[in-house]
This record gives structure tokens, C-alpha cells and sequence, in this order.
């Protein structure tokens, strides 16, 4: 435990990032999105499946430059996007296709596991550029409140309270009373954030931690079932006591589409 502790404090810096936002921000996502797919295609390469990872690396600079910020300029929404995020999309599948063209050396394994590294971790991870472009841009803290609130009050609650397993082919330690203080953990801090800093939309962010809390376990327990058949502990060693990349984000890229598209519900809702 004292491990783990020491380690997340090593994550502290990461909130000036969300303060600045921007530039900032945008390099990070697409440091993490980097990182991700190369520790992903590795878990793979542990079980003989070898996913390109020179289209992962292209494509998902690709994709991040669609979306550079800039102060010079408004930065196009997600809307006006959508034709350019569709292409990126048909290029990823079909990349990964034409990648499976040459039979006597690939599988039909490492053309899907191509698209998916892609579509699960680089797109997931755009989307707190995404985030950052609306006039919302504080929920980005929300993605995080949720995110690591939900584990840390989830690994808490269950060190002293867990007794009923929630899913032990996935993740042993992890428990139904722990996912319960979770839940309850990410909804109250997401709360207090919203009342601290927008009083009008603490309900909402209630609501938002909730919800994203949820998607973060089920990132994690996505990103747990990935590495049982993989057949490893952990996707890196970059973080002691986190593992690598993967194993710390792995929450935080499913909750950052949650929170997104409940911001293009909102903004539809309150242009009503």
C-alpha cells in the first residue's frame, strides 16, 4: 500500500496539466495514447499475436492532429469534425485489413488487434482533447475525479470491508462493497468540485461522477481482461506499484467519452 501511495503522489504534477489545459493538455493525452498502444501491442506480442505497431504510432499522431489547439484560432467542435474523425476511422479498419493481407506471416489476430490497440486507446484518449474544445473544459477534472476516485475509494473500501468477489476471473482482490464506496467516492467528490467551482452544475456532476465512476471500473476491468489473455501482471513497469501506462489510465480513457458525449447531451438540451 505505501508503494501505491507513494507512487500516485508521483501523479501530482499531472493536475497542472489539467489547470493549463491546451497545448498542455493535448501533449499529454497524446503521450498517453502513445505509450498505451505500445505497451498494448507488447501484452500481445506475449501470446505470439503481433499487431503493427507502426500503424498505431501513424495513426494515432494522425488523429491528434486534427485537433491541435490554438489560440490564434477557434478550434473547430466535435460536429464540424465529424467528417475527418469518420475518415480516421475508415483508415484505421482499413489499415488494419491491408495489414492482414500478407497470410504467410500475419493472422487474422493481428489485423483486429491492430484496429482494436487503435479504437480502444488512442480514440478513447482523444477524448479529453475533445473535452478540452467545448465550453465545458472543467469537466476534464471530472474524468479524472471519477476516474481515480472510484479506484482509490474502491480499493480502500474493499481492503476493509470487501467480502463478496465482483468479478474473480478478472481481477480476485476486486469486490462488490468495494465498487459500492467507489461509486459512492467518485459521485460525492465529483459533487464537491462542482459545488466549489460550478455551483449550477453540481447536480450534473453528481450525476457525472456516478456514471464515470462506473465507466472507470469498467475500463479497468476491461484492461484486466486483456491482460488474462495476454497472459501478464501488468502492461509496464514505467510507475512502481501502478505498472505502466495502461495500468493507470486504463479507468480514466473510458470515462473521458462518458463525460464528452454527456457534454454534447447538455449543450443540446440547454439550446432547447
Amino acid at each position: 500500500m505505501k508503494t501505491r501511495i507513494i507512487s500516485g503522489l508521483v501523479m501530482v504534477p499531472l493536475l497542472l496539466v489539467l489547470y493549463f489545459g491546451g497545448i498542455a493538455l493535448w501533449a499529454a493525452a497524446l503521450l498517453i495514447a502513445v505509450m498505451g498502444v505500445h505497451e498494448f501491442c507488447n501484452g500481445w506480442n506475449n501470446i505470439d499475436v503481433h499487431p503493427s505497431k507502426m500503424i498505431c504510432y501513424v495513426l494515432t499522431v494522425v488523429l491528434f492532429l486534427t485537433a491541435i489547439p490554438s489560440e490564434s484560432s477557434s478550434v473547430p467542435r466535435f460536429y464540424e469534425n465529424m467528417m475527418m474523425i469518420t475518415i480516421w476511422l475508415f483508415l484505421v479498419v482499413a489499415a488494419g485489413l491491408i495489414y492482414g493481407w500478407k497470410i504467410t506471416e500475419r493472422g487474422p489476430y493481428d489485423a483486429a488487434t491492430t484496429v482494436t490497440a487503435l479504437v480502444y486507446i488512442p480514440f478513447f484518449a482523444y477524448h479529453m482533447v475533445l473535452i478540452d474544445m467545448t465550453d465545458y473544459k472543467l469537466f476534464i477534472w471530472i474524468v479524472v475525479i471519477a476516474a481515480f476516485g472510484s479506484d482509490i475509494f474502491a480499493y480502500f473500501t474493499g481492503y476493509f470491508l470487501g467480502k463478496h468477489k465482483m468479478a474473480p476471473n478478472l481481477s480476485p482482490k476486486k469486490t462488490i462493497e468495494g465498487a459500492v464506496g467507489g461509486l459512492i467516492g467518485s459521485s460525492l467528490f465529483s459533487w464537491l468540485f462542482g459545488f466549489i467551482f460550478m455551483k449550477e452544475m453540481a447536480l450534473v456532476c453528481l450525476v457525472l461522477g456516478l456514471v464515470g465512476g462506473a465507466a472507470g471500473m469498467a475500463g479497468d476491468l476491461t484492461a484486466s481482461a486483456f491482460k488474462r489473455k495476454m497472459g501478464i501482471k501488468d502492461y509496464g513497469h514505467l510507475i512502481p506499484g501502478h505498472g505502466g501506462i495502461m495500468d493507470r489510465f486504463d479507468s480514466v480513457i473510458f470515462v473521458a467519452p462518458v463525460v464528452y458525449y454527456a457534454i454534447c447531451g447538455l449543450t443540446r438540451i440547454l439550446a432547447i
